[in-house]
């Protein structure tokens, strides 16, 4: 069974930096494109930032040269390296990747579990 298990966040100040990572972990043939997604209080879930295969970045234009996607497509790791960090990013952050398990047809969604950022001013 495929699982996206994600790591880092937590609090930080206006300004500074936290790091995200996501892992894809169980029988995967193939994954193509992943991606971050944000939800704050009493909003909807937006994206953030996508990396194709192919590492074609896509990006929100809130977080536009702030925000850095990149992928290890061997290992399955996402990751987001979060600069110059503002408090309307304060957020649960979830990964989502496009999976081929090994005992699929065609490519399922996955979501991670969402891990806090918080910025404080």
């Amino acid at each position: 069974q495929v699982q996206l298990v994600e790591s880092g966040g937590g609090l930080a100040q206006a300004g500074g930096s936290l790091d995200l990572s996501c892992v894809a972990t169980g029988s995967i043939l193939r994954v193509n494109n992943m991606g971050w997604y944000r939800q704050a209080p009493g909003q909807q879930r937006e994206l953030v930032a996508q990396i194709t295969r192919g590492a074609v970045e896509n990006y929100q234009d809130s977080v536009k040269g702030r925000f850095t996607i990149s992928r290890d497509n061997v290992l399955n790791i996402v990751y987001l390296r979060m600069n110059s960090l503002k408090p309307e990013d304060t957020a649960v952050y979830y990964c989502t990747m496009d999976v081929l398990p090994t005992d699929h047809e065609n490519y399922q969604t996955y979501w991670g579990q969402g891990t806090q950022v918080s910025v404080s001013s």
